[in-house]
């Protein structure tokens, strides 16, 4: 899965007339690239929020994180929350890059970024963002703890059936 999701990644880079970068990606994520994607000579602030692997969860020690995603269905909803934030909070341009595979501790998961002419806006989108991407993207991870037993987690900002609706409703 993780090479077919690689692939997938590597065939989604900036669209919406360069405005937007999602990607979902197995390699390590390189905030240094978000940055650079989203500043623009027009904007004075760039937000970003980087989603670090940590070594412990209620207190059991961790080893590594594994995730999986349907990497499609997570490139789309990735796309529409950068263009939701645009129209929300005024953002220039916007970067949502999520890793699978192996993450282990220290390394980023996720990386957004946001650029706009006032630092409010960006901040808020990357708040914004980071809580809607945790909802709606079909993500999914494991913790491994030191001892090697295993433990699924689910987003507490996940909703099966708002997920269920949002397929359901008519687009506009």
């Amino acid at each position: 899965m993780t090479e077919q999701v690689a692939q997938h990644g590597a065939q989604s880079g900036a669209q919406n007339g360069d405005l937007d970068l999602c990607r979902i990606q197995s390699e390590p994520l390189s905030h240094d690239e978000a940055v650079a994607f989203v500043t623009s000579d027009d904007c004075g602030a760039v937000s970003t929020f980087l989603g670090i692997t940590r070594n412990n969860f209620d207190g059991r020690p961790v080893k590594t994180l594994m995730y999986e995603a349907y990497a499609p269905m997570a490139v789309s909803k990735m796309r529409e929350i950068c263009q939701a934030a645009r129209r929300a909070y005024g953002i220039k341009k916007a970067c949502a890059l999520h890793r699978v595979g192996e993450v282990p501790v220290g390394e980023a998961s996720v990386i957004l970024a946001f650029s706009s002419p006032h630092r409010k806006d960006a901040l808020s989108a990357c708040a914004w963002a980071i809580d809607e991407l945790k909802r709606v993207v079909p993500v999914w991870k494991q913790e491994v703890y030191a001892d090697e037993d295993r433990a699924w987690k689910e987003n507490k900002e996940w909703d099966p059936a708002q997920l269920a609706r949002a397929v359901r409703a008519p687009r506009a």
